[in-house]
């Protein structure tokens, strides 16, 4: 498993732990290694909770990028069964960056849908690192037309630095494909509940973001521009990214006092890619229980309440000299 520069105190705990458990399946009973054993994983248990208790922006970035943190396909056999990937946008071709199809979510037939980046440099290529083309937001426009004529709702899973900026996509409707996707999920007569799972790019990542509910795991992040390139817009230095995600406020603890996200939802001690299992566990939990209370709602309340959600993005009271303006 990759290390980060933060994890390595831990990193190097669990290799001392590792090379006790060796000595003790080769050599049997011991009840000092034992003891020490024990002694260092409780060592290690404490260490991990005091460092993942002070995450900065910049490390919680990092471990939105965690190259072993579960995607889109790791989550989707431990969240839903009977899935049927569907694909192409009947114009172009096919986009493998967004993955999505008809599915059922604790037995409620729902269209699922979500960035997948690839694991292992071949695939990360085919997957094109998880920056669709305009093929995979028409693809992705096409599930959420097909969830409001059938009626079920619609789960969706962000992880994505941002939209592929080539000159291909440009020339395809790479801008012209992302509003038509806006469109559709602010249109959509079913409820919407989004999962940011990993980055949450800019316009790539809101394109599938448009929900009734958007939720953030807790070590995920969501920004308009990756603190890299926000860096290199304001200071010309790229090496500044750690205080750009400072100043970006991208956290999901950030996030949510804003009122831009609507629920953190926690990972396991360490981040997610430590316990891919309990992670998609917590995720599901949060996805039902507000899936249940959305369902209740018409349509019309349900489009309503979503343009009333985004509408009050930005909304903000400043005191000036005793006077509040709004």
């Amino acid at each position: 498993m990759a290390t980060l520069d933060f994890e390595r105190p831990i990193a190097e705990l669990d290799a001392q732990i590792a090379r006790l458990r060796e000595v003790l399946q080769r050599g049997g009973t011991d009840d000092d290694a034992s003891a020490e054993v024990a002694r260092l994983e409780e060592t290690a248990r404490a260490l991990r909770a005091e460092i993942f208790r002070d995450l900065g922006a910049w490390e919680k970035v990092q471990l939105s990028r965690h190259p072993d943190r579960p995607y889109t396909l790791d989550y989707l056999p431990r969240l839903v069964t009977d899935f049927v990937e569907l694909h192409g946008d009947r114009l172009h071709g096919d986009d493998a960056s967004i993955v999505g199809g008809l599915a059922r979510f604790a037995g409620r037939p729902v269209v699922v849908m979500g960035h997948q980046k690839g694991r292992g440099v071949k695939e990360a290529v085919r997957r094109n690192f998880g920056m669709p083309h305009p093929e995979g937001y028409r693809k992705a426009r096409r599930l959420v037309e097909l969830a409001g004529r059938f009626g079920r709702p619609i789960v969706t899973l962000i992880d994505t630095s941002g939209a592929y900026p080539g000159i291909g996509a440009e020339a395809r409707g790479q801008s012209e494909a992302i509003g038509q996707s806006l469109l559709a999920f602010s249109r959509a007569p079913v409820p919407v509940v989004a999962v940011v799972i990993g980055e949450g790019g800019s316009g790539g990542a809101l394109a599938l973001g448009v929900a009734n509910r958007v939720l953030m795991l807790e070590h995920a992040v969501y920004s308009v521009i990756t603190p890299e390139g926000c860096a290199s817009i304001l200071w010309k230095d790229s090496s500044r990214a750690p205080e750009a995600a400072m100043r970006l406020k991208l956290t999901a603890t950030e996030l949510y006092r804003l009122g831009v996200i609507d629920e953190v939802v926690l990972e396991p001690l360490g981040g997610a890619h430590r316990d891919p299992p309990k992670a998609a566990e917590l995720v599901h939990e949060a996805v039902a229980r507000h899936l249940d209370a959305l369902s209740a709602l018409s349509p019309e309340v349900l489009v309503e309440d979503r343009y009333r959600r985004f509408r009050a993005l930005g909304d903000f009271v400043e005191e000036t000299e005793g006077v509040s303006a709004g």
